[in-house]
């Protein structure tokens, strides 16, 4: 297994995004000093020439794949196409280059929405590709897919030490707020916030309530990356989450009970659900010896704190609150 330690060249590929920023301070606060960035606007990952360029240039020795086009339902409906080509495309870029110069070792970040919409429960790894996707967030879910396709197809033709990891439903700290294209948890504590500046009691939130998610702070997703990189070596992906579940229904009252406590919730049931559960099997995860330790009500309440120190202050918005995360 490759040495992973405070002198490596490290590229976080999406460092200003929720996932990447997390792994980010979490290098930062284990003492790695040679962390390599790139903005959009420094390199389209999207570019084979371009990335090709920046890894040639910067020989990076690990890789973080946090890049990605991501959003809630509403996003995924109205954005397939962005979504399907964006992510093939810097999933292709970022692995092709970093097998033409030599990285160590690469972690590719997935999501738990690659799995069948009627996926047995809990969602074990050996359950991709068994029954059809959610229509709702399809051509996401096949370039997730494909990435984790092609991190296994260069282990086995290249011998390149390249792994796949797929995260449960996450939040935390530089989520997206936006309640257009957000996912679920930061969506509603959008949506409570908005209504308690305004004086609504009365919070519309999109589907029944009845839909089932995992959740994990990003903060935690990072300290996994973290011991995934350093002790799993595998051709399959391993999952990451809390492997524990609540309802779309028993989020929104945590959510309001931290934001709003005197709202109401209404459902709009003319909205999609999404898949009905997605709860991850961490058999593997935990057996390594990972766990993750910051708890869902403590991770909603440190996570509105920060949305109060750094969006807070923008105008409401009006949009729905999907249920995929």
């Amino acid at each position: 297994m490759a040495l992973f330690n405070v002198d490596s060249r490290i590229y976080v590929a999406g460092h200003r995004g929720l996932v990447g920023s997390a792994i980010v301070r979490r290098l930062e606060r284990e003492g790695f000093t040679r962390i390599l960035t790139a903005t959009r606007d420094q390199l389209d990952l999207r570019d084979q020439a371009a990335v090709n360029y920046w890894f040639k240039a910067n020989r990076p020795e690990f890789v973080f794949l946090a890049a990605g086009t991501v959003g809630g339902i509403w996003a995924n409906s109205t954005r397939p196409a962005e979504f399907i080509y964006d992510n093939l495309m810097i999933h292709a870029t970022a692995v092709h280059a970093a097998y033409t110069y030599g990285v160590r070792k690469l972690l590719y970040l997935g999501s738990s929405c690659i799995y069948p919409r009627e996926c047995p429960q809990p969602m074990k790894e050996e359950y991709l590709l068994t029954g059809p996707l959610e229509p709702t967030n399809e051509p996401y879910a096949i370039a997730k897919i494909a990435g984790i396709k092609l991190c296994q197809a260069y282990r086995r033709q290249y011998g390149s030490d390249f792994i796949s990891a797929m995260p449960t439903n996450l939040y935390g700290p530089n989520d997206n707020f936006d309640l257009e294209s957000s996912h679920v948890l930061p969506a509603l504590i959008r949506k409570f916030h908005d209504a308690k500046l305004e004086g609504r009691r009365q919070v519309t939130i999109w589907g029944t309530g009845a839909p089932r998610r995992e959740f994990l702070h990003v903060d935690d997703l990072a300290d996994a990356c973290l011991f995934i990189m350093r002790n799993w070596d595998e051709d399959i992906h391993i999952n990451v989450g809390t492997g524990q579940d609540l309802t779309i229904r028993e989020l929104a009252e945590t959510v309001r009970d931290a934001v709003h406590p005197e709202a109401e919730l209404v459902w709009d049931t003319s909205k999609p659900d999404g898949m009905p559960q997605k709860l991850l099997d961490l058999t593997r995860l935990h057996d390594l010896g990972w766990h993750h330790s910051i708890e869902l009500r403590e991770g909603i309440r440190s996570t509105y704190q920060w949305f109060l120190e750094n969006v807070g202050e923008v105008e409401p918005e009006s949009g729905g609150a999907g249920a995929r995360g």
